[in-house]
């Protein structure tokens, strides 16, 4: 059974604007999880984020518009009225009546418009399915933005812990000098230096606390959550840890960027659209025919009321053929032209810049998984550094600058490896994005 387009058109126009029951406004924006993961914080997101809500907007302006278009594919039936009243002293032999009145209904559908009214419903059907293609872009833009964003948080929370376990290690440090001192087996030059060294290890600490609370602000923006300072951010959980690295090939990742960004299936929507468009601007070349139907009640002859009325149908073909129009139509077809060239052209340099980005994502990623191969080994490394530091410290024959130096470069390790983490989960989800694959969230 075939379903009729028209009707098809004004049911998706009525789904998409009643209100989406699951879909809540940022003053509806209601607590969050405790402890808040990162699927939590895509699920949000997908609901609450502004841009995305601002997407699926557009989709149902578009929707009105092809709805407002495709208007002219179906009977237009109309109904007007008059009455009218007058002074008994402007009446006359002939018309004694102070009183007219009328009332007709007419029907009307237009049959030829030299091919403009499907050509234009077509291009608005192109342009709608255009926004769909831009709602799926913007989210795939947006998931990936709370992606980031959350494991920016993850880091700043990694990089308390690693400034906090840096500045006990200090305090310790000074602790042990102190005894040593007391016990006169070194010189207060070393308490000192522990000293100082505790004091230069306070503001990283300071610096990261800030970082962290600045990062869940920027959080709270992308995944659109409002909470008018009604409450504290619930603790954010998660791991930054990397164990295995994806494999991604660089000439598949170009192949399924080609066909699955939604920004270049979009564009190819939009080229279409301007052709018909240039089919819309031609139409006014030629004439336009439509058939009208109507029936009509008025006064009778002399007297006011309904029962002495006069009735009757009326039928036939209207047409308007504008033979000169002083080059306007001629104009509009220009303009509908060059659009679509530049559509064209625009597609072309998407598909181009496209590439690039996938290349630079591919080549980012390998370098994130150098990082973290790299990293590891220096953590080790220096781990075993400071401990035969303190080893050859308390046996006396290694200075407390050489313990200091080795915390310093273990403290150093622990961050630059949290950095190759983090590189390393934002540059994996930058390059699915670049490929066009949906955020792991949605199944992609």
């Amino acid at each position: 059974m075939k379903t009729n387009p028209i009707r098809a058109l004004y049911l998706r126009a009525l789904l998409i604007l009643l209100p989406a029951g699951g879909l809540a406004t940022a003053a509806e924006s209601g607590p969050l999880p405790d402890p808040f993961g990162l699927p939590a914080a895509l699920d949000y997101a997908l609901s609450h984020n502004f841009t995305i809500q601002q997407a699926r907007e557009r989709i149902k302006q578009q929707t009105g518009v092809e709805l407002e278009v495709s208007a002219r594919r179906i009977p237009s039936l109309s109904a007007a009225a008059n009455y009218t009243r007058q002074d008994e002293s402007l009446s006359s032999p002939f018309s004694p009546a102070d009183r007219d009145w009328g009332l007709q209904v007419q029907a009307s559908q237009v049959i030829y418009a030299g091919g403009g009214v499907m050509a234009a419903g077509r291009s608005a059907t192109l342009a709608r399915e255009a926004a769909e293609l831009e709602l799926r872009g913007v989210i795939n833009e947006q998931l990936l933005a709370v992606r980031a964003q959350f494991f920016t948080v993850l880091l700043a929370q990694r990089q308390i812990e690693v400034q906090e376990e840096n500045i006990k290690l200090l305090e310790e440090q000074l602790r042990n000098a102190r005894n040593r001192f007391e016990a006169g087996a070194t010189s207060n030059f070393e308490v000192l230096r522990a000293e100082v060294a505790l004091a230069n290890g306070r503001p990283d600490l300071i610096t990261a606390r800030n970082n962290y609370r600045i990062a869940l602000e920027e959080l709270r923006l992308v995944i659109g959550y409002t909470d008018n300072g009604a409450g504290a951010f619930p603790a954010v959980a998660g791991s930054l840890n990397v164990e295995d690295a994806a494999e991604y090939d660089l000439v598949d990742a170009l192949n399924a960027a080609r066909s699955r960004r939604p920004e270049l299936q979009r564009l190819a929507k939009l080229e279409q659209a301007g052709e018909k468009q240039v089919d819309v601007a031609r139409a006014g070349y030629r004439p336009e025919v439509s058939v009208f139907g109507q029936y009509q009640w008025a006064k009778g002859f002399g007297v006011n009321g309904w029962d002495n009325r006069r009735e009757g149908w009326i039928a036939g073909v209207q047409t308007q053929w504008a033979i000169f129009d002083g080059r306007a139509t001629a104009g509009r077809v220009a303009q509908a032209r060059s659009q679509f060239q530049q559509t064209r052209l625009a597609v072309e340099e998407a598909g181009l810049a496209v590439d690039v980005e996938v290349r630079r994502a591919h080549s980012s990623f390998t370098e994130a998984w150098d990082l973290v191969s790299a990293s590891g080994k220096v953590v080790e490394q220096a781990e075993e550094a400071l401990r035969l530091a303190n080893v050859r410290y308390s046996a006396g024959t290694a200075t407390q600058l050489d313990v200091l130096t080795s915390q310093v470069e273990l403290t150093r390790a622990r961050l630059n490896q949290l950095q190759a983490f983090y590189r390393y989960h934002v540059a994996l989800a930058t390059l699915r994005k670049a490929m066009g694959l949906a955020d792991q969230a949605l199944g992609g």
